[in-house]
């Protein structure tokens, strides 16, 4: 039997009803249509390369609107381009009477510290035109209506600081649940209402640092500010030079890292030598551990500096403001301030 003749012309394509393929209305040859599951993932590619060329289009200028190397601003010392603005809240100029967090507005009228405050409205020790405040999350322009403890608090005044002698034997805090004796209780009457900074424990005696502006206080205290402290120190007990030395890398002590310490023997006297100490960092009793960790007994502990500031002839308990311009100076040299 004879085949049939192959007939020309576009291909047939399949019925629907799987019957004999049957050739496009127009003629005209079509390449088979993916499965719908398949068109889909197409359309979304195609679109999502569709909105990345959009914004890399929309991000980078062109070629000929881009600035020539040689036009271009700059850079400063710190890295940044001439011109452009310093975006950091501390760089940022404060408006007269604008609002400020209320936790700013009492640091800054020598109440405390941020943290102090925050943790003075926690306990419930702050209000406002009466209400007690339950979160430091309030603006305020003013702190008109704000008492501390039942008190109205003044606005701030102009930022003073103070050098403080303190001796052995009292507390470095506002109140002791102990009845025993704090600094307060050593202070003159008529000194406006002051924060320490920093701390020295009740055995510790020297240079103690007081403020009526809790800002200065916060930025003088941060080890990022690295102010130095010095220390002379009275030890019992077998002084290495080398295990001296060996504290300027650092030591961790109970899982406790504390930074490069700068320690030198001022002289020796039998069984007791005294020491020479610097830190950066200011942690708690930190001088004491660092000693006891090497095995020497600390029998006398006195801070002599804090920053720029000297304890020098200044009498035990003796209080003595120091200049504004000094204190000018400082502020220009911390961030922020």
């Amino acid at each position: 039997m004879s085949k049939p003749p192959r007939r020309s012309g576009p291909p047939r394509r399949p019925s629907k009803a799987g019957g004999p393929a049957r050739a496009p209305l127009d003629g005209k040859s079509r390449r088979p249509r993916p499965p719908l599951d398949r068109r889909d993932e197409q359309s979304e590619d195609q679109s999502r390369a569709g909105a990345k060329a959009g914004r890399s289009e929309r991000a980078r200028p062109r070629k000929d609107e881009r600035p020539r190397r040689d036009e271009r601003p700059a850079r400063r010392s710190d890295g940044r381009r001439e011109g452009r603005a310093d975006q950091s809240p501390a760089a940022q100029p404060h408006k007269p009477g604008a609002p400020q967090r209320i936790a700013k507005l009492l640091a800054r009228a020598g109440v405390g510290s941020r943290r102090d405050i925050e943790r003075m409205i926690a306990e419930g020790r702050v209000s406002v035109d009466g209400a007690l405040l339950t979160s430091p999350a309030l603006n305020l322009a003013s702190l008109a209506g704000v008492t501390v403890d039942g008190n109205p608090v003044a606005a701030a005044s102009a930022t003073r600081l103070y050098r403080f002698h303190k001796p052995t034997g009292c507390l470095t805090t506002a109140r002791d649940p102990k009845g025993r004796a704090t600094i307060y209780d050593l202070l003159p009457k008529d000194l406006p209402r002051l924060v320490t900074i920093g701390r020295l424990d009740m055995n510790t005696e020297g240079l103690l640092l007081l403020t009526n502006d809790g800002e200065l206080k916060r930025a003088m205290e941060l080890p990022a500010n690295a102010l130095v402290r010095r220390y002379r120190v009275r030890v019992f007990g077998s002084v290495n030079a080398r295990a001296l030395e060996a504290l300027a890398e650092g030591v961790t002590i109970e899982g406790v890292r504390y930074g490069s310490i700068n320690a030198d023997i001022e002289h020796r006297s039998g069984a007791y030598a005294w020491l020479v100490i610097t830190i950066t960092e200011g942690k708690n009793r930190e001088v004491r551990k660092v000693l006891e960790h090497l095995g020497l007994k600390v029998a006398r502990l006195i801070r002599v500096g804090y920053g720029p500031f000297e304890l020098e002839d200044l009498p035990v308990r003796g209080v003595e403001q120091i200049p504004d311009d000094a204190v000018s100076r400082l502020r220009s040299r911390l961030p922020g301030k």
